[in-house]
């Protein structure tokens, strides 16, 4: 009985080693295997993996430190020390062994309009963070789209290979049985290798496309997976759809006001006074130096305070620093209004562009509806007959290769009316961004 219980202990312990053993495999298995990721989550991590993103991040953060500097200036500062030193015959120093300074300011028509600057510095670096998360929605989204639009080509054209290498068998068999002439069987190798060439490309792009948002991302490159089902419809607008004003372009300007007022602080600087406040406590020591032998009345508590008042006259650093404070003021207002004319230009050319994709997207779509009306045509004159005799006039019967050729065709038709349907949701993402509603399409994007 024991030596049974034993080698069933034996036998179990046997079945359990391997799997053990695969559990171990997995788990130290790639973890970048392919998956179906959504467009929702790749734009997020785009977003967050972006270095434009993050640079305007760090601009936001460098602009708020110059906000919080302007407005503490009015808050005093404390600052404590120590000038201890041996000294012989007269002193030429105060014997300070601790010392307490306070100092801030009071009053400085110069200093609010920096204040104002800086907060208008905030704001614009606020817009250009938001400029850039939209731009990087925008890169992910349209390498996302082309990826899927890609695979599935990719998906027909392996089909048409395979109709191919049909069709090349068929027309060698009739070329050697003296039905068809050479010509018509090199015509069908030309075919595919055509098609082969078009699969290599549409790899080369897919594998372009995965490099692109791996890098978008931060994923592992090869372990995107689009989900067809996660690609909201992009709404047809047009330049008439309420445009907006884009983050970038509210940034330029903004920008500009900051300059503007950078350079009325600058001016008021030499021509209003400024008031400050200071205070210094001092405890002194008479252990290494002489001081009181020189000095009467010599005490260790020693305190001063009081305002200090200073009125320019002649001060031409500062007029000087103004007048470029002012250039550079005046370069950015015609930066920023350079920018609004380039996004008008860009709106009415992507518009114009966006009605011809629309038209082209339009023909292809009926191609391809022709062409798959053909094939059908095609299909049921193999199955029945053309329905006539052999007499004269009787159009004649259709080869078995009719039927590849036709389904080489309907699916080349069907592939251009999917590839101009991804222009044409490319230009509408585009023209979406320029007309400053690519915060709807993100909106419908994590909602979907």
């Amino acid at each position: 009985m024991n030596g049974r219980v034993r080698l069933k202990t034996r036998q179990n312990s046997q079945r359990i080693w391997p799997v053990i053993l695969m559990g171990m495999i997995v788990a130290v298995a790639p973890a970048h295997l392919p998956a179906q990721v959504s467009l929702s989550t790749v734009v997020d991590l785009a977003q967050k993996n972006s270095a434009a993103v993050r640079m305007a991040q760090a601009d936001v953060l460098k602009a708020q430190a110059a906000l919080d500097q302007t407005r503490d200036a009015y808050i005093p500062n404390f600052v404590i020390g120590s000038n201890v030193g041996y000294s012989y015959g007269f002193p030429t120093g105060q014997p300070s062994v601790g010392s307490a300074t306070m100092q801030s300011l009071v009053m400085s028509f110069a200093q609010r309009r920096y204040t104002q600057a800086a907060r208008a510095g905030l704001d614009a670096a606020s817009l250009s963070r938001k400029d850039a998360l939209e731009q990087a929605a925008l890169e992910a989204s349209t390498a996302y789209i082309e990826l899927d639009a890609v695979a599935f080509d990719l998906d027909l054209v392996h089909q048409q290979e395979g109709f191919s290498e049909r069709l090349v068998k068929i027309e060698q068999e009739r070329t050697e049985a003296g039905v068809d002439p050479l010509s018509d069987l090199l015509q069908a190798r030309l075919t595919a290798a055509q098609l082969k060439l078009k699969r290599m490309h549409l790899e080369t792009r897919s594998a372009a496309l995965a490099k692109q948002l791996a890098a978008l991302s931060g994923l592992p490159s090869g372990s995107i997976v689009p989900d067809h089902a996660s690609i909201p419809e992009i709404p047809a607008v047009t330049a008439d759809s309420a445009p907006r004003t884009l983050p970038g372009i509210e940034a330029a300007g903004a920008l500009a006001r900051s300059k503007e007022l950078q350079a009325k602080g600058d001016d008021l600087s030499w021509r209003r006074p400024q008031i400050g406040f200071g205070a210094v406590y001092n405890y002194d020591s008479n252990e290494l130096n002489s001081y009181s032998t020189y000095y009467k009345n010599f005490t260790p508590n020693n305190i001063s305070f009081g305002l200090q008042i200073s009125i320019p006259f002649f001060d031409f650093a500062l007029r000087a620093k103004a007048r470029g404070t002012a250039a550079e003021a005046l370069r950015a207002t015609v930066e920023s209004e350079q920018a609004r004319r380039q996004s008008e230009i860009q709106i009415a050319e992507l518009t114009g562009n966006l009605r011809e994709l629309d038209a082209l997207a339009q023909i292809a779509s009926l191609k391809q509806q022709i062409a798959d009306e053909q094939l059908k045509t095609v299909l049921a004159q193999l199955e029945m007959g053309n329905g006539a005799s052999g007499g004269p006039g009787a159009q004649p019967q259709l080869s078995p290769k009719a039927e590849q050729l036709a389904r080489i065709d309907e699916r080349q038709k069907l592939q251009d009316a999917l590839d101009a349907g991804l222009d044409l949701s490319k230009a509408r993402l585009t023209l979406l961004r320029a007309l400053g509603h690519m915060e709807d399409w993100l909106h419908e994007l994590h909602a979907k």
